[in-house]
């Protein structure tokens, strides 16, 4: 047990959201297991990931300093989805290469996305 079921970011509409999330997580390897107006859940086995409206009805916002990394395979797949993410509508927020002021290997990229919830993505494998 790992301690988190799942992780949700709000989003103001779904569908927009989703042209947006669908290819960058088919990319990692994650399916859209469930959608709706109110939300969409990716995952494999199960949830792991959803994007929703708040359930307050208030508008979503981005917080400041949360963002959620996925794990890619490979430095390769960084790119990719940092690239995709720009094609679809988001923003960058950090241009792929290495960090390793948080590991030797640790090679990322961050984008906000529409609705500006910042996503990263990252390996940590040797190339």
């Amino acid at each position: 047990m790992n301690g988190i079921a799942h992780v949700s970011l709000g989003v103001n509409d779904v569908s927009r959201a989703k042209q947006f999330y669908d290819p960058l997580m088919a990319l990692i390897g994650l399916e859209l297991r469930q959608a709706d107006a109110e939300s969409a859940d990716y995952g494999v086995e199960s949830l792991a990931f959803s994007i929703e409206t708040p359930v307050d009805g208030q508008p979503a916002t981005p917080g400041n300093g949360v963002h959620i990394a996925f794990e890619a395979p490979d430095r390769a797949c960084v790119r990719h989805f940092h690239e995709m993410a720009l094609r679809l509508g988001g923003e960058d927020a950090g241009a792929p290469g290495l960090r390793p002021e948080y590991s030797p290997n640790y090679y990322g990229a961050f984008v906000r996305d529409p609705d500006g919830n910042k996503i990263e993505v990252v390996c940590e494998s040797a190339e």
